[in-house]
């Protein structure tokens, strides 16, 4: 089924997606599983004197692999994604190390950016860049690789920003070669970043990528104790984490159906539906990590893709809230009707644009929605609907996510059902921030805990 070719620039993989777009028909176990795969790949290149970087965070436990196969030093390389104004999960490019910048123009001039609001954007996005080289390597330099070969690893490649900007900035550098190294990637990003690097290796490139994370059993957020541990020199290899959610497809029009993962465990109090927001996937880490979270305290939870794979290639449809509503309206229905989850009573929960389709859903379905909360969402672009909402609501933002955190100030002064705001200090738009994310996740659970069964304490 797998077959991998040796072109002159590259080493490329391709592989098959089961008829109708469903579950792909090879997946790694976990990070070091892709790792470990990937490693042979680059060590039948014979790189000379290799250096090994990986992209933080994901992309270290890849690295880690392909430096052990290597015996090469390992090192971090940090690059982040620089954030549309209002959408900060939208990439309009990426800032590595050094200020190594690569901006999509495209992008920009699309979405009306204002000069003043770009430069805000690159100032937030540097500003990570230093918190994060901080946190990983501490006061220590970053390993010189001026004439040697450096193998740049990742996790998967998407738009393939992120990576465009760390292979600039290793060119700065002064290297011998540059390899860049990831266990998948569309094939036209691979085609793309071949005028970047030496070499590119990738070995898997499936037609419809969708999201990397789809690739992977366990695509879990590799967490800051991780990374640490792994540029220790830690060996550490716990099992992959297995989820016990199940595929399911779910009819929302003709010929039309959306995929969705579903994990009830026994007696379910209730069942909790994820709508992602635009540039993300049912496979969000950030997501997942909260619905983990759902799952320990006894509620179902089902993470959905609100459209089908040829649907998110039409840009427009992602920010579509009519649309996603729909979907998410259709999706309720197969819950109430489907022997496994008739009778418990849902919720939702919404991020970033999802959380307005989410809004927009519950305020059609009325009392059918018992509650919705939102992570880092726009509830704004629900604004026709927000006083229709019947259902509780908790709008949960980072801090210094200022603009947004505007957008759900108003909304929550149109929302005439209890309406809540949590405020997660010093948190940012996508709660990268050390323990953000475990208060998203404590904030929602404690409020589907009394919202959507009534056992729980009241929400304070």
């Amino acid at each position: 089924m797998r077959r991998l070719a040796v072109t002159g620039a590259a080493v490329v993989g391709r592989d098959a997606i089961a008829p109708g777009g469903g579950t792909p028909l090879h997946r790694y176990l976990d990070r070091r599983d892709a790792g470990r795969q990937l490693a042979g790949v680059v060590r039948a290149l014979a790189p000379k004197d290799p250096i090994v970087l990986g992209l933080a965070r994901g992309g270290v436990p890849v690295a880690y692999e392909v430096a052990r196969t290597l015996a090469a030093p390992l090192d971090v390389l940090v690059v982040c994604k620089i954030g549309a104004p209002g959408n900060p999960e939208y990439g309009i490019g990426a800032i590595a190390e050094g200020d190594v910048r690569v901006l999509n123009e495209t992008a920009v001039q699309r979405l009306c950016i204002s000069h003043e609001e770009l430069e805000a954007a690159i100032v937030h996005a540097r500003a990570q860049v230093a918190d994060r080289v901080a946190r990983y390597r501490g006061t220590r330099p970053p390993l010189a690789v001026e004439g040697h070969t450096v193998v740049v690893v990742d996790d998967g490649l998407a738009t393939g920003g992120t990576a465009r900007a760390a292979l600039r900035a290793i060119r700065e550098r002064k290297p011998r070669r540059v390899i860049l190294a990831v266990p998948v990637g569309a094939p036209e990003t691979v085609e793309a970043l071949r005028a970047e690097a030496d070499n590119v290796v990738c070995t898997l490139e499936p037609a419809s990528l969708w999201a990397v994370g789809a690739w992977y059993e366990d695509f879990a957020p590799t967490e800051d104790e991780e990374i640490a541990a792994l540029l220790a020199g830690s060996d550490a290899d716990p099992p992959p984490h297995r989820r016990g959610a199940g595929e399911v497809r779910l009819p929302v029009g003709r010929a039309v159906e959306i995929v969705g993962d579903l994990e009830l465990p026994a007696s379910s109090r209730g069942l909790v539906v994820f709508a992602h927001g635009s540039g993300s996937s049912r496979h969000s880490p950030r997501n997942r990590q909260v619905a983990a979270a759902l799952t320990a305290d006894q509620f179902g939870t089902l993470l959905l893709d609100l459209l089908t794979p040829e649907e998110e290639r039409e840009r427009a449809n992602v920010f579509d809230i009519e649309l996603l509503a729909e979907r998410l309206i259709a999706a309720t229905r197969w819950i109430q009707s489907d022997a496994r989850t008739a009778g418990l009573p849902v919720g939702y929960f919404g991020a970033s644009t999802g959380a307005g389709a989410a809004l927009w859903a519950a305020a059609e379905l009325g009392a059918q929605v018992t509650t919705v909360v939102s992570r880092g969402g726009r509830p704004d672009l629900a604004a026709d609907r927000l006083a229709q909402v019947r259902a509780s609501v908790l709008l949960i933002v980072g801090g210094h996510d200022e603009m947004v955190l505007d957008f759900n100030r108003r909304a929550q002064s149109m929302i005439r059902s209890q309406c809540a705001l949590a405020i997660v200090a010093g948190a940012t738009h996508l709660f990268e921030e050390p323990g953000a994310l475990d208060q998203v996740a404590q904030l929602a659970t404690e409020w589907f805990e009394h919202h959507l069964t009534g056992a729980g304490p009241a929400f304070t």
